[in-house]
């Protein structure tokens, strides 16, 4: 059987005459584990270019078989109608553009998306809903769910709500622990999006899946996402949720429809 042809919407670094490498040029990439993660369930993954002239971002998604929305910059406040609280949330609005037109085409040609961190984000404002432009400073109490000093080594617990497909996942565990390498997260949920998981300190949402037609039909799109890095979940640690089940029932779903 081919090969899965799995679409990657790359990272961005944007043009910068003062970087030592490339100067003044535009690099687009993706994170190895990520790709590793991919590719260890014989998926190959493929990193998706901007859209040009002769393809365009139609042509792109026809050529994939589903689409990966990875981790990353800030979403833009202003892909919300807001304004940056602060310089250093400003975020990446060409990113959040590009990565908006993907899902968004990746819906109407039915081809399944994985969000993780940045990208169940993106799908949350892509589908009108609103972000906290920094959980801890806008939410009082909070956990801290970014620790750079730690970076995925910080771990809180999720909460997985009742009769949701991620329950489904896990029958058996309706709370387990997740990393945590986020400042931004859901405020206003996104239309047609059902939440499958939260965390246990802060209620701060960790799961979201798209179900226009309702839980029960069969015919919607496939579109999910998490808050954390299942792909930096080391399955020998046992009390880390199995990222396992969320990575098999997307393939599954790229190979029910191709």
């Amino acid at each position: 059987m081919k090969n899965l042809t799995i679409g990657f919407a790359p990272c961005f670094f944007h043009a910068d005459p003062q970087r030592a490498i490339f100067k003044g040029k535009t690099l687009l990439y993706f994170e190895e584990q990520m790709v590793d993660w991919v590719m260890d369930h014989k998926a190959l993954p493929f990193l998706l270019p901007q859209p040009t002239k002769d393809f365009s971002v139609e042509v792109l998604v026809k050529k994939i078989d589903g689409l990966l929305l990875q981790a990353g910059s800030d979403v833009s406040p202003l892909s919300y109608g807001e304004k940056a609280l602060k310089p250093e949330w400003s975020g990446d609005k060409i990113r959040d553009n590009y990565e908006m037109a993907l899902l968004k085409e990746c819906i109407k040609q039915d081809k399944p998306v994985l969000g993780i961190c940045r990208g169940l984000q993106i799908v949350n404002v892509a589908l009108k809903g609103t972000l906290f432009q920094d959980i801890n400073t806008q939410v009082p109490n909070t956990f801290v769910h970014r620790k750079w000093e730690i970076y995925d080594q910080n771990f809180h617990d999720i909460e997985i709500l009742k009769d949701t497909g991620l329950a489904k996942l896990f029958p058996r565990k309706m709370g387990s622990k997740v990393n945590s390498i986020h400042h931004q997260g859901i405020k206003d949920l996104g239309k047609d999006l059902v939440v499958e998981a939260r965390s246990t300190d802060d209620s701060v949402i960790e799961a979201v899946r798209y179900l226009p037609n309702g839980p029960n039909i069969k015919k919607n799109p496939y579109v999910f996402a998490v808050q954390w890095h299942p792909e930096f979940h080391n399955q020998k640690d046992k009390t880390l949720l199995d990222s396992t089940p969320i990575l098999k029932e997307f393939l599954n779903e790229v190979r029910r429809r191709k």
